[in-house]
């Protein structure tokens, strides 16, 4: 396909539009880029670094309408209007995934799932970077896909793919590819069927052959009733908390995983040795230890790598629990989408959510239903709290304002109960009161530790 087509239109002007816009002004396409929104001031520098053409606050029809290809944010469904115009011109449509993926000859490491998938991502890139492999981490955690190809020289890449990046793909294919887990989420893009949501996480098997993996969590009920109807052709390697697995991982007594593909490159981790704690992270670990031995990383690689790990500072950091409410930093979270993660991950939890700052632009319609599930109180930190209230006043009952980190941190205690989580997730920019990103999760720590 890629070598009949001369006029590229991106669609969205996020981490994921701006990335694929720059691998294709590299690679010498006619490049345009189109957003409806306005387009914030750090993706604005990269088109201009390139050269890009681009327009924000409209669509051109007739120059969109004009393309040999269109590239799609993952956040723009296929019933907005401009993509059902697209589609009705058969103007064919992928997405950035994708248009990565014809660039680059690494090995491609795709993890998905409704949960754990980014805790998953995270360590199995810790893992094969410690295993000396000339390995890069994208999707949706750092630089998008697109981008990285465009700019830098790996090996392999572990990918933390949503159902919506998988949605428009044609001939991506990942050599491993691992399904946490399915549960209904997203269902508004899948016209509230769970079954076309199921899918399109199945979707992460797309393209495999004999010669590739699949690793799956076999406890979960949905992906193996799905699986019984729909086997990829790729070797299937499950975990489980359960039952032996094996081929694959398994955990069923003391803590201990086993995990391999022969008897020979089998190895056993006892979990009190990681870094990592709860049922959830078992199975993050027994998906991340399968993907390296693959890959044959050595046995006394992946040990080391799972008491060394830890999540970014200021990402998802754990700080402390006190009066049994954990105090979590998630500092780094300056857009919607890291703070979906965030929400996301706390299952069964009630939430003391810490946001605000500078105001990018952000549409916060995604987070909505998290927070009226989750979300006890919201806490708006920053100069002006205006477009927070508006925003959850309809979705929170409790919301207050503060202007310092010591007054967010001492409203927070007074209004958390046991088992609650204080999370620090802004999805602003940070300078309005801090520095930077780093002083203002490092604040944080020193108010929570202060308690």
């Amino acid at each position: 396909m890629k070598d009949s087509i001369k006029n590229i239109v991106i669609l969205g002007a996020g981490e994921s539009g701006t990335g694929a816009a720059i691998l294709a002004q590299k690679q010498g396409y006619d490049t345009f880029l189109s957003d409806l929104n306005t387009i914030t001031d750090e993706y604005k520098i990269d088109l201009n670094k390139y050269n890009i053409s681009f327009e924000e606050g409209l669509h051109t029809e007739e120059r969109i309408l004009a393309a040999d290809l269109i590239i799609k944010s993952p956040g723009i469904p296929h019933k907005a209007p401009m993509v059902k115009k697209a589609i009705e011109k058969n103007i064919p449509i992928i997405s950035e995934i994708e248009f990565g993926s014809w660039f680059t000859n690494a090995t491609l490491i795709g993890i998905t799932g409704t949960n754990g998938k980014t805790t998953t991502t995270l360590l199995t890139y810790h893992i094969l970077r410690n295993g000396g492999l000339n390995v890069g981490m994208a999707g949706n955690i750092g630089k998008s896909f697109a981008k990285s190809v465009a700019e830098d020289s790996y090996d392999y890449y572990v990918l933390e793919l949503s159902s919506f990046q998988l949605d428009d793909l044609i001939y991506y294919k990942n050599h491993i590819a691992v399904l946490t887990n399915i549960t209904p989420d997203h269902l508004d893009r899948y016209d509230y069927k769970v079954e076309n949501y199921i899918k399109s996480k199945f979707k992460i098997t797309h393209a495999q052959g004999a010669s590739d993996y699949f690793i799956f969590c076999a406890d979960d009920e949905t992906t193996m009733q799905y699986l019984a109807a729909h086997k990829p052709a790729s070797r299937l390697l499950p975990f489980s908390v359960k039952n032996e697995t094996f081929p694959g991982a398994y955990s069923i007594e003391n803590n201990n995983i086993i995990i391999g593909l022969t008897n020979k490159n089998e190895i056993e981790i006892n979990m009190k040795d990681s870094s990592l704690r709860g049922t959830h992270n078992r199975y993050n670990t027994m998906a991340a230890g399968v993907v390296a031995r693959i890959l044959d990383v050595r046995k006394e690689v992946i040990r080391e790598s799972l008491k060394s790990f830890q999540n970014a500072e200021h990402r998802l950091e754990h700080i402390a629990r006190i009066n049994d409410v954990d105090y979590v930093n998630d500092s780094k979270a300056t857009n919607v989408n890291s703070v979906w993660y965030a929400l996301e991950s706390f299952q069964n939890r009630q939430i003391i959510w810490i946001a605000g700052g500078v105001d990018k632009g952000n549409d916060y319609d995604q987070l909505k239903p998290l927070v009226r599930e989750r979300v006890r109180a919201l806490i708006c930190l920053g100069k002006d709290n205006d477009k927070l209230h508006q925003e959850f006043g309809g979705d929170v009952k409790t919301i207050v304002d503060a202007h310092s980190m010591k007054e967010a941190i001492t409203q927070a205690a007074e209004i958390a109960q046991a088992g609650d989580v204080v999370l620090l997730s802004p999805a602003c920019a940070s300078f309005d009161l801090f520095q930077n990103f780093e002083d203002r999760g490092r604040q944080f720590k020193q108010q929570v530790l202060s308690l």
